[in-house]
């Protein structure tokens, strides 16, 4: 029976997801503990007071007990036998004092028997494993180093109190146990800021003396707990008495020592801030093609593909691209997309993303795409929805290898990087949209107005000439015989536009009558079901039905006025038919006896006629100019809007660019150029102008600060003023000059984009500037500026394919994987890799590896990619970690000999 897709995504999420944090109690006391060392006795029997305590960490979600008693195991197994069936993994282990008066937690792995552990006490000088609070025969570093060969984690016990590092040791003494290597955490009370001065400067390694390995005050030196002695239920309660730890699977001392080695990463105290949720990609599958069967399920933080070469890495990335359906940012990058998906996924291949959105409010989707179809977005009941990928995740970023590069090269693209951190306005288009549409519609009707006038003028142009050749007919008398028939000329005139003036009257009850009866759906019961103002709406139904009505009741009456109007007009029109005939009959007789004379009195009517037919004109003209006024006026304040908007525009994209050079002072320098972009310029103007435009549209690309307003009101002022403004020669600036009205008025309607450069501190040093603009770099360092920009905040996942194929490789362990491991838990990174720096010292929350046998682009399609569950996790998972030795590092021995090199 064939697999429903469902069943395929849901089975993907049971698979392992890499490392996640878990609330553990590191220091977990058993019965005895209240009346042996609190003088308050406790009800019950070591397993019933056990059972408590597991059930109450059930409740308050802890994962984790360190059974934790002085000098003594014996109760470990009361806590194990409680733990069975539940979540909770009991770490078992003891608490013993160095004969230097420190404190130390020794914790080993879950299946370490009682009597092992006995026998590690004795290695430590407890010969008689008995609860007391007698010192043990080892100092301090006896006892790390001791616990390290037994497979244990030590942690440095209260290490702020009377019995802890820090007061327990002075000067010289104290600073050689805090640098041994083999220190890896220390417990303390609360926060980290809550200790007095001194003991957090040594904990941030700011105290040289203390130095711990690294440059200091470079970061945390060690791991700090809270582990408050637990004795009670009552005592899980308080937050210092928890930690929160990151584990991959089933929490283990491995995983602490993972941990502790990288407690930025790793260990977080409940007083910390708690990173916010962001939108995540959860799962992903594929059904047929070259990872036909494979699955993902994702880590909210970071995630790292590794594999050898044509082990589906890059297929991986290219189908998140695939089903989100996102447009590669370059040509090449679209060209290696394309290719994968024909020759690697294949058509009929089947991609399916299970992800989790968070705005508007958080909802879980699933995108499934069959090659080469349309993407499907379904919701969470399975349903298929109308919104598309970027509705669900709209701020997604993928790029394939060397597309990062590709991003180098353009200006524009650069700027659309820098966009991610302008507070999105959803208005912003809708409003940009109105505009450039007013713009164009004022545009045509200042043309329209332009040329009606033009031809106006050129038929008023006749008119002087026209009257002059009346003069000429009345000097001969013919004004005075056919003064009459010269009159009716313009009683016709009259006749002729009443029709017109009544026109716009009946188109005005037209549109009326279209609108009637009013629509008033929105209003319905169904309309307004559910909602709690519903009654108080409903009452406008009642508006409208009478607002209708009253309407009904005019557009009738306008209606009748009308027809009553044409009756009475049509009585009108019949007498001055009437009259007419009576003077034409009379004009019939005087040109018959005009034409005796060889006199043309037709002509003379005639002329009379065209004047008349010409006099309107002029009126007609009046109202165009006004027209044309009020239509100069709308388009100065739509200008003013258009301006207004792009210049807020840049306002907002200059504020993010000072967030930016916040965010990356020392590393990385944003510089933002307004109406840096001129290409639309040029390319409007080679479209409209022609000629010879070259080295006019160097110059205009060549200043500084160029204003579309000035630069149309300078090719207005003609050839003169474009030459000295511009430096143009005569011969381009009577070029330009001559566009015409309509060019220079989409010249203003021009949107020049702002354009970014980004410039890198070469030094290595955020204290010592270097900068070096783009084009100075090299293509890793290029590379490393974008990718710096990229990493920077956001609420969606970052996807790249190997990202050091571009990168200056000091970068990538200097500055890259800093900035990584800063903002990974608050956005979802995806990556592949061949660069251990970025699982390794990105401390990766997933590692996924791949494996493959056969070809991906053979025409038999034999060949075939592999993603095994053993081979999901992170480096705390055995066999993971080998993975990464033997993929990135070359295998431990290839390791070892490069350390021996280096003299490391």
């Amino acid at each position: 029976m064939a697999v429903s897709e469902s069943d395929v995504v849901a089975a993907a999420v049971e698979l392992p997801s890499g490392a996640g944090f878990v609330r553990c109690a590191l220091q977990v006391n058993p019965h005895h503990y209240g009346e042996s060392y609190r003088g308050s006795p406790i009800d019950g029997n070591p397993e019933s007071f056990a059972a408590e305590l597991v059930n109450r960490a059930s409740e308050l979600q802890i994962s984790v007990f360190a059974v934790t008693d002085h000098n003594s195991v014996r109760d470990v197994d009361s806590f194990r036998a409680a733990a069975q069936g539940t979540d909770i993994t009991v770490l078992p282990g003891f608490e013993v004092e160095s004969t230097d008066g420190i404190h130390v937690l020794c914790i080993y792995d879950t299946d370490t028997d009682t009597a092992q552990l006995e026998r590690y006490l004795g290695k430590l000088g407890i010969l008689k494993p008995e609860p007391s609070r007698e010192p043990c025969g080892s100092d301090f570093a006896r006892i790390l180093s001791t616990v390290s060969s037994q497979g244990g984690i030590a942690i440095a016990a209260h290490a702020t109190g009377a019995k802890g590092l820090f007061q327990a040791l002075q000067k010289s003494a104290r600073a050689r146990a805090w640098k041994n290597e083999k220190l890896l955490a220390i417990q303390i009370p609360a926060s980290i800021d809550d200790l007095d001065e001194g003991e957090r400067s040594i904990i941030r390694n700011e105290v040289p003396e203390y130095a711990r390995g690294y440059k200091a005050g470079q970061r945390q030196a060690i791991a700090v707990v809270n582990a408050k002695d637990v004795a009670g239920s009552d005592d899980l309660d308080d937050e210092r008495a928890t930690t929160l730890i990151k584990f991959a699977g089933r929490p283990s001392v491995e995983g602490l020592r993972q941990a502790f080695l990288d407690p930025d990463s790793r260990i977080r105290l409940n007083s910390d801030d708690t990173p916010e949720e962001h939108s995540e990609l959860v799962a992903l599958t594929w059904i047929g093609g070259f990872l036909d069967g494979g699955a993902i399920h994702f880590n909210p933080n970071l995630n790292v593909f590794i594999g050898g070469r044509g082990a589906g890495k890059s297929t991986v990335v290219e189908s998140i691209r695939y089903v989100l359906d996102l447009e590669p940012a370059g040509d090449l990058a679209r060209s290696a997309h394309q290719d994968i998906v024909r020759h690697v996924l294949r058509s009929g291949t089947k991609v399916s993303l299970l992800l989790r959105s968070l705005h508007p409010a958080e909802r879980h989707y699933r995108i499934e795409r069959t090659v080469p179809n349309p993407p499907i977005v379904r919701d969470a009941e399975g349903q298929v929805s109308h919104l598309r990928p970027r509705d669900v995740l709209p701020s997604v970023e993928v790029f394939g290898q060397h597309e990062i590069s590709e991003l180098t090269r353009s200006a524009s693209k650069l700027t659309g990087l820098l966009r991610r951190f302008v507070r999105a306005d959803i208005d912003l288009d809708t409003r940009r949209a109105k505009i450039l549409r007013d713009l164009q519609t004022s545009r045509q009707s200042l043309l329209n107005t332009d040329t009606d006038l033009a031809s106006i003028d050129e038929r008023l142009a006749e008119l002087p000439h026209l009257e002059e050749t009346l003069e000429r007919f009345q000097e001969a008398g013919l004004e005075e015989r056919l003064g009459e028939q010269s009159l009716l000329v313009r009683e016709s005139r009259i006749v002729d536009s009443i029709p017109e003036r009544l026109q716009s009257l009946r188109d005005a009850l037209t549109m009326l009558r279209q609108e009637l009866p009013l629509d008033r759906t929105f209003l319905s019961a169904r309309a307004l079901a559910g909602l709690p103002g519903g009654p108080i709406l409903d009452r406008t139904n009642a508006v409208f039905q009478e607002l209708s009505d009253a309407l009904e009741s005019a557009a009738q009456r306008i209606e009748d006025a009308l027809k009553q109007a044409d009756e009475r007009i049509a009585v009108v029109a019949s007498e001055w038919s009437e009259h007419k005939s009576g003077i034409d009959e009379r004009y019939e007789a005087i040109l018959r006896e005009l034409q005796k004379s060889a006199v043309d009195g037709e002509e003379f009517i005639r002329l009379r006629r065209s004047i008349e037919n010409l006099r309107p004109l002029e009126e007609r003209r009046s109202g165009l100019m006004r027209l044309r006024t009020e239509a100069h006026q709308r388009r100065r304040n739509l200008l003013d809007e258009w301006e207004n908007l792009k210049a807020g525009q840049f306002r907002d994209l200059s504020r993010a660019a000072k967030e930016v050079n916040e965010k990356l002072r020392g590393y990385v320098k944003v510089e933002v150029m307004a109406a840096g972009d001129r290409s639309p310029l040029a390319e409007l103007l080679r479209d409209e102008v022609g000629g010879r435009l070259t080295e006019s549209i160097r110059q205009l690309e060549a200043e500084d600060d160029l204003s579309l307003p000035g630069f149309v009101s300078h090719c207005r002022g003609g050839a003169a003023e474009l030459a000295k403004h511009y430096g143009f020669t005569p011969g381009q600036a009577e070029n330009l000059a001559g566009a015409g009205e309509s060019t220079f008025l989409k010249i203003e309607e021009l949107e020049l984009a702002p354009t970014t450069r980004l410039f890198l501190n070469t030094s290595g040093d955020q204290k010592i500037e270097s900068w070096q603009s783009l084009d100075q770099l090299s293509k890793g360092q290029k590379a490393t500026a974008v990718l710096l920009l990229l990493l920077l905040d956001s609420d969606a996942p970052l996807i790249i394919d190997q990202p050091e194929d571009d990168l200056d490789n000091r970068f990538i362990s200097e500055v890259i994987v800093s900035k990584m491991r800063e903002n990974k838990q608050r956005r979802q990174f995806v990556f592949s890799t061949h660069n251990a720096n970025i699982p390794v010292l990105g401390d990766a929350e997933l590692i996924v590896g791949l494996d493959a046998k056969g070809d991906a682009e053979l025409e038999d399609a034999t060949g075939q990619a592999f993603i095994r569950p053993e081979h999901m996790g992170s480096i705390d998972t055995p066999s993971v970690r080998s993975l990464v030795e033997e993929i990135l590092e070359g295998g431990k021995d290839a390791f070892e000999r490069r350390r021996r090199k280096y003299g490391f």
